[in-house]
């Protein structure tokens, strides 16, 4: 007879991994940020260099595994695949093109993770039948959106837009299409997770390499930390937090995911005033609490569990 693992073991176990996810979703910031706005590297090939080589590994560990990739003409293919374009090719271009105009890892963190639900909660209402929405939820969407809103003003808090704005937009249309991928992802035909994993890597990783190809081959001369950055961001921010991603939500549900995203903004803040020397920003503290309180109020009554 084998002892089974005890509950409080596999509550550390799950505490584990969440607090190694997000570390690992916080760094990818500051990582990105480092990469293309400090070392140089161009923003229109980190979306190839971010899904290629996980790409390779995961394609290689599912056939080890005695499993295969569809046909080309399955429905899945299509699928999955605008999951890997909507959720990894297009945000990471954006996202690099935000940093590349300036916008700073933190606040890069806190557009991204804090649009990204409110956008998913007006999206699921046209899109999921299941999820329409309801008083709760249009008011915290309202309260959100004001954090938004607050988040764009300067610090004097004036009537015009805070500098760089234009920089920013690139930010929130990366949380556009992770909740358009969101969307699909509820609609998308039941799959092997690995096998499901394997068409969005090597959709999102040929569509980077599309996008990338024409504006030329890297050129500079990228320092050790870049090319470090860069191996960090493909293996673990992307690979490593895919894997991890999928083992929390199988252990304890989507709701933690949730929870994890009103985390990563925080620890984004602090990784980039460390690393990175990012100013402290009290507009930017104030804007998240108020758009993690609109999500808190939109997710009140829902069946989750830590």
């Amino acid at each position: 007879m084998t002892d089974q693992p005890s509950p409080r073991t596999n509550r550390l176990h799950l505490y584990a991994i969440v607090a190694l996810v997000v570390f690992i979703w916080s760094t990818a910031y500051t990582l990105m940020y480092y990469t293309v706005y400090s070392g140089g590297f161009p923003a229109e090939w980190i979306p190839a260099a971010r899904t290629v080589l996980p790409a390779l590994a995961i394609t290689i560990y599912v056939y080890s595994r005695g499993l295969k990739l569809p046909k080309l003409t399955d429905i899945r293919w299509l699928w999955y695949g605008l999951m890997g374009i909507l959720g990894m090719t297009i945000p990471f271009l954006l996202l690099a093109k935000g940093n590349e105009h300036g916008v700073e890892s933190g606040m890069s963190s806190i557009l991204t993770n804090g649009v990204t639900p409110l956008m998913t909660i007006v999206l699921a209402h046209f899109f999921v039948a299941s999820e329409r929405l309801t008083w709760r939820k249009t008011i915290g969407f309202l309260i959100g959106f004001v954090g938004v809103v607050f988040l764009f003003m300067p610090e004097d808090l004036g009537a015009r837009l805070v500098q760089g704005w234009d920089a920013q937009i690139f930010i929130l249309m990366v949380a556009l299409s992770y909740a358009v991928a969101a969307i699909v992802a509820k609609k998308a035909p039941d799959t092997n997770a690995s096998v499901g994993a394997a068409i969005m890597l090597v959709t999102a990783a040929i569509a980077a390499l599309l996008m990338a190809i024409p504006s030329g081959m890297p050129s500079g001369d990228y320092t050790g930390g870049v090319l470090l950055a860069l191996f960090v961001l493909s293996v673990f921010s992307t690979g490593l937090s895919d894997i991890l991603y999928l083992k929390v939500i199988k252990m304890s549900g989507p709701s933690m995911i949730a929870k994890i995203n009103y985390l990563v903004p925080v620890f984004a803040l602090v990784f980039g005033m460390i690393f990175l020397r990012e100013e402290f920003s009290w507009r930017a503290v104030a804007a998240m609490m108020i758009i993690i309180t609109g999500l808190l109020i939109a997710r009140i009554g829902e069946n989750e569990k830590w």
